[in-house]
């Protein structure tokens, strides 16, 4: 399940672009239509499977962990949209989904309180480098407008995804996968509905489109990228092991790519194609530890 979640979120950065170009909204507006929708399935499903009741208590006993994770998953969604207009898929993806298991590294020692062995570090290092080849000689040509805020937001994005994941992991284990995803998606529509329109509307960007096709997509970004995927997600956390967790962030960077190059005519200098490689291949060996490593 967590495998089959990474999947899906690969074809978030895909969907954004589509959508940007095909209707010029701006990723503030297409986040916030793409919460409501992931809200309206969400509340539906909490509705005819009967669990208003436990969506309240949860809310009620845990409301600091809910109200956090909702947050940050409102950051990490609107920082990513952002990135993949300023400098595209390829990038913007496995920049945020390179950092995130990088900063959850961090953050097991410093819960340790233990310095990282070689075989810890040196996956830490090797994405890093991967990092910066990515970030400074990376294809930043025709789809990176502005690579630099590209490469921040995308930096920014991977960090608050890592945080959630932390934040989340107690309660992944304590309720059922739709009612945690009911709870905290609906801190995040909160924040990302009112905010995202508001600024469009400040900025005067464009706040609704006649494109069809860009309303079918934006449907599918609630419905199955933020519903489906994070039900899946918070549903394999419970009994996943450590290295397939990590294959789902790997998953997700790799399908991007997959797309973007195969679909969009982006593409990725020698360089830059190292780089993915170097952090594809860091991730996939912290999948190879111990268990604490395991980005729940």
């Amino acid at each position: 399940m967590v495998c089959l979640a990474g999947v899906i979120w690969g074809t978030i950065g895909p969907g954004v672009r589509l959508v940007h170009e095909w209707s010029r909204l701006s990723p503030l507006t297409i986040s916030a239509y793409r919460a409501i929708a992931a809200l309206v399935v969400l509340l539906v499903l909490a509705l005819v499977t009967r669990r208003l009741s436990m969506l309240w208590s949860l809310a009620h006993r845990q409301w600091r962990r809910v109200i956090l994770v909702g947050l940050l998953t409102a950051a990490f969604q609107l920082l990513f949209f952002i990135a993949v207009v300023a400098t595209g898929v390829s990038i913007a993806t496995v920049v945020c989904l390179g950092f995130a298991p990088i900063l959850l590294l961090v953050i097991s020692c410093a819960q340790q309180r233990r310095l990282p062995s070689v075989g810890r570090a040196l996956p830490v290092l090797v994405a890093l480098v991967g990092l910066l080849l990515v970030s400074l000689v990376g294809d930043a040509g025709e789809v990176a407008p502005h690579p630099v805020l590209g490469i921040l937001t995308a930096l920014g994005s991977g960090g608050a995804y890592a945080l959630s994941i932390d934040v989340a992991r107690p309660l992944s284990r304590r309720v059922d996968a739709l009612t945690m995803t009911t709870a905290t998606m609906s801190v995040a529509a909160a924040v990302l509905v009112p905010g995202g329109l508001l600024l469009a509307y400040v900025r005067g960007e464009a706040l609704t489109t006649t494109d069809t096709n860009s309303w079918l997509v934006i449907g599918y970004l609630g419905g199955v990228t933020m519903v489906v995927a994070y039900v899946l997600f918070f549903t394999g956390l419970r009994s996943t092991s450590s290295g397939a967790a990590v294959v789902a962030t790997l998953l997700e960077p790799v399908t991007a790519v997959l797309i973007a190059v195969l679909f969009l005519d982006e593409r990725l200098t020698p360089a830059g194609l190292l780089g993915c490689l170097l952090i594809i291949a860091a991730i996939a060996s912290l999948g190879r530890q111990s268990d604490d490593l395991q980005p729940q």
